[in-house]
């Protein structure tokens, strides 16, 4: 092991002890729940990073399974089952779904893959709506605690994001990336390009449903069509683009900064935070297709050339 991963695997040990011991020094239950926000976001913006940044198809139905593994996970839990159960068998029936539509929706390339998994979202958004339309409670509101909900997320933000390190650098997730860079020229090298895109769907789904059932978990009430919502597909995106998509570290930066940002924004701005997000979304996907590990990879760069290499090089350019 060289010494950059020997210090990202130190730092990643620290930050999840940190985050482990964090309630013992916190009581304030709103950090606490704002820590679970961020915790949420981490774990849906990696897993529609496999889909999405690994395997270059833009999934903008990822709320489909976000809210399928909550609505599973919700009915059977409040229906009597154990929740351990409920919630795996969330996990499942979004990767059901996931299977049932993938290979017609994989037979759409491009923006039109996009646009098939947007609308598959928003029928099951309406169709919810409509079966469900009124509010779920949790019966035993009064056994509530935070902690086990907190405790939750972090195993799931981790499980999450240690699934996705290990799968792209297995040569599974070699295909996946040669089927990102094109899929004709993977096919012509023995790559299925439809086998890789399948096995990156079903992870995708599966953890995106694994954290829609921790959703279900951790709310006391909500309307059941509100997983459905295409915010919880464009929210993890723009976190996946903000970050850096294709990339570990990118979603979990992403994360951070977004919810800070938009806390922030809300407070000073109200509803205007919309705008300033959009907008900022525009820009980095016009000049910074990276995102910040880009971005910090060329500060990175600049500051190694040293002053005299920065110069020579300007010269050339000029010339």
């Amino acid at each position: 092991m060289n010494k950059k991963r020997l210090l990202v695997l130190v730092l990643s040990i620290a930050a999840i002890i940190t985050l482990a011991l964090l309630p013992l020094v916190i009581t304030s239950d709103s950090t606490i729940n704002l820590v679970i926000l961020v915790l949420l976001y981490m774990a849906l913006a990696s897993s529609w990073n496999i889909l999405g940044g690994y395997t270059g198809q833009t999934n903008l139905g990822h709320a489909a399974f976000f809210g399928t593994g909550s609505l599973i996970t919700r009915l059977l839990w409040i229906g009597g089952m154990p929740f351990f159960g409920a919630f795996l068998l969330g996990g499942l029936g979004a990767v059901a779904l996931a299977m049932l539509i993938g290979v017609p929706a994989f037979k759409l390339r491009g923006v039109y893959f996009a646009i098939g998994t947007l609308a598959l979202a928003q029928i099951l958004n309406l169709t919810v709506s409509n079966i469900f339309p009124e509010m779920s409670f949790n019966p035993n509101i009064t056994d509530y605690q935070l902690l086990p909900r907190y405790y939750l997320f972090l195993a799931l933000t981790v499980g999450t994001i240690c699934v996705a390190y290990l799968l792209v650098n297995s040569k599974w997730g070699l295909g996946m990336m040669a089927v990102r860079e094109g899929e004709d020229a993977a096919e012509s090298l023995g790559i299925s390009a439809l086998r890789h895109k399948l096995l990156a769907l079903a992870a995708s789904a599966f953890l995106a449903g694994l954290v829609g059932g921790a959703f279900a978990y951790y709310h006391v009430s909500y309307y059941l069509n509100m997983p459905f919502g295409p915010e919880w597909t464009f929210d993890p995106m723009m976190m996946a683009y903000i970050g850096g998509t294709g990339t570990i570290i990118g979603p979990i930066i992403g994360s951070i900064f977004f919810v800070g940002l938009k806390q922030l924004l809300v407070w000073n701005v109200g509803e205007y935070h919309l705008i300033i997000f959009g907008t900022l979304f525009i820009l980095i996907v016009l000049f910074l297709p990276g995102g910040l590990v880009e971005l910090w990879k060329k500060t990175q760069s600049y500051l190694r050339r040293g002053p005299g290499q920065r110069k020579k090089k300007a010269t050339v350019q000029v010339a």
